[in-house]
C-alpha cells in the first residue's frame, strides 16, 4: 500500500463517559450570575456585584511585599506537606492571641484554601455508607465533597426560628443511624448567622458520645458585628472530636492566593498528612510567606478598619431595606451576606435574580444555590460593595418590585 493510500487517522468510535459521581455534582450558581453580569459589563451596562461572596478590599500591601520578597529571596520550592513551620507556629500564636486558645502547632495543617482542608477531613474521615449532618440552607460545596466521597447526607431544614443554624435539640430530633460527622458554620454562608459558645460545646459532648465528627467552619470569623470573635477552640475541655475549618481568604482579604488551614485531633494529623502528600503535596509557598506577615499585628489592625467598614455596610444595607418597605428576619451577626425571604414578590427567587440582573443592573445570588429548603422563597444579598451602591441597589430593587 502507498502512503497516498494510507488513512489520515484512525476512524475507531469512541464513547466519551465520566464518573455518576462527577455527573452527579450541582453547578455553583453564583458564578453562573457572575459570568452573566460580566457580560452585561463587557456591553457597558452598569453592574452592582452583590452576588459573589468575596471582599472587595484588595488583600494588604504589606502580604504584597511579604511574597514578593520571599520571591526574591528564591523561597519557592515545595513546603512540607503540613506546611511551612514558622507559618504554623504564628498560626498557633494567632489563636493565643486572638481567641485566647490554646492550639498546638503540631495540630494544624496548611492548606491550599479551605476547601482542601474540608476535602481533606471528609476523605479522612468518612466511608461510601457514613451520614453527615448538615443544615438546608449551607454552602453548596459542603454538599458536593459529601457526594464525591458517596457519602449520604442528613439535611435539616432550618429558618429564622433557629437562627438558620442547628443547635442540639434539632441534632436529637434528626439523628439517624450511621452519621460519622455533623457541619456546622458559624458565621454562616448564606445567612450571617452564629451558633453561641455553650451550644457549640454541648453539641461537640453529645457527639462525642456518639462517636460523631464535629466540623466547625470558621472562615467567617473575625467578621463579626456587636460581640467579639470567638473559636470553639476557645472553650476547655473540649472533646477530641473536633475540627475546624478556616481560611485566609474572607477576614484576611487573600481570596485569590488560595490558601486555608484545618484544626485537628491528633489522631486524624498522619493520614491528613498522608492524604494531602497524594492530593496536592503542599499548599502554594509564596502564599505562605504572605500569611505570615499577615497574621503580625499591624496587618491585623488594617483588618479590623476593614471589619469595622463591612459593619457599616451591614448597617447601611439593612437599614435601606427597612426603609423601603421590606421586611427582615434579623440582621446578620457575622460575615457579609443578608438572606432575604421574597416570597412576597415571586415564587421563584431563581427567576427574580435573573430579571433583576437584567433590568436594573443588580446581580445577587438565588437561594437554589444553598440547598432545597424555602430555596425559591429566599436570595442572598452580599454587602461587598460600598455604601453608596448598597442604597442605590435597594432603590433599583424597589423599582423592580413596583414594576413586576
Amino acid at each position: 500500500m502507498t502512503s497516498s493510500s494510507q488513512p489520515s487517522h484512525y476512524t475507531t468510535p469512541f464513547m466519551p463517559q465520566i464518573s455518576t459521581t462527577a455527573a452527579a455534582i450541582q453547578p455553583f450558581h453564583v458564578m453562573k450570575i457572575l459570568g452573566e453580569a460580566k457580560a452585561l459589563e463587557a456591553q457597558g451596562k452598569e453592574i452592582i456585584h452583590m452576588e459573589i461572596g468575596e471582599p472587595d478590599f484588595p488583600s494588604l500591601d504589606c502580604v504584597h511585599d511579604a511574597a514578593y520578597k520571599a520571591v526574591k529571596q528564591g523561597l519557592t520550592h515545595y513546603t512540607p506537606t503540613l506546611g511551612l513551620p514558622a507559618l504554623r507556629e504564628k498560626l498557633a500564636q494567632f489563636y493565643s492571641h486572638f481567641y485566647q486558645a490554646k492550639v498546638d502547632l503540631q495540630n494544624i495543617m496548611v492548606t491550599p484554601g479551605s476547601s482542601s482542608a474540608l476535602q481533606l477531613v471528609l476523605t479522612a474521615i468518612l466511608n461510601p455508607s457514613d451520614k453527615v449532618m448538615l443544615t438546608d440552607p449551607a454552602y453548596p460545596c459542603n454538599r458536593q465533597f459529601i457526594n464525591l466521597l458517596q457519602a449520604q447526607q442528613v439535611s435539616v431544614p432550618v429558618s429564622h426560628e433557629t437562627n438558620y443554624q442547628l443547635n442540639l435539640s434539632l441534632i436529637k430530633q434528626h439523628w439517624q443511624e450511621g452519621i460519622k460527622a455533623v457541619m456546622v458554620a458559624s458565621p454562616a454562608n448564606p445567612t450571617g448567622t452564629v451558633i453561641e459558645q455553650d451550644e457549640l460545646v454541648k453539641i461537640a459532648h453529645f457527639l462525642a458520645e456518639n462517636n460523631a465528627y464535629f466540623i466547625v467552619d470558621e472562615i467567617y470569623q473575625g467578621l463579626v458585628y456587636e460581640r467579639p470573635a470567638e473559636s470553639i477552640l476557645s472553650s476547655t475541655a473540649l472533646p477530641e472530636n473536633v475540627i475546624v475549618i478556616n481560611s485566609f481568604s474572607k477576614f484576611f482579604g487573600m481570596t485569590g492566593w488560595r490558601l486555608g488551614w484545618t484544626v485537628a485531633p491528633t489522631h486524624l494529623m498522619p493520614i491528613l498528612d498522608r492524604l494531602g502528600q497524594n492530593l496536592f503535596l503542599a499548599a502554594p509557598t509564596p502564599s505562605q510567606y504572605a500569611a505570615l506577615r499577615v497574621l503580625d499585628s499591624d496587618a491585623l489592625e488594617q483588618l479590623e478598619k476593614r471589619r469595622q467598614i463591612f459593619e457599616k455596610r451591614r448597617n447601611t444595607l439593612s437599614k435601606a431595606m427597612i426603609e423601603a418597605g421590606f421586611r427582615l428576619k434579623g440582621l446578620p451577626q457575622g460575615a457579609f451576606y443578608l438572606y432575604w425571604d421574597v416570597s412576597e414578590y415571586t415564587d421563584s427567587s431563581e427567576q427574580f435574580c435573573a430579571e433583576l440582573l437584567r433590568q436594573t443592573g443588580v446581580a445577587i445570588t438565588p437561594g437554589l444555590d444553598f440547598g432545597e429548603f424555602e430555596a425559591n422563597k429566599h436570595v442572598r444579598l452580599a454587602y461587598t460593595t460600598d455604601c453608596e451602591q448598597l442604597k442605590l441597589a435597594i432603590q433599583k430593587i424597589t423599582a423592580f418590585i413596583k414594576n413586576t
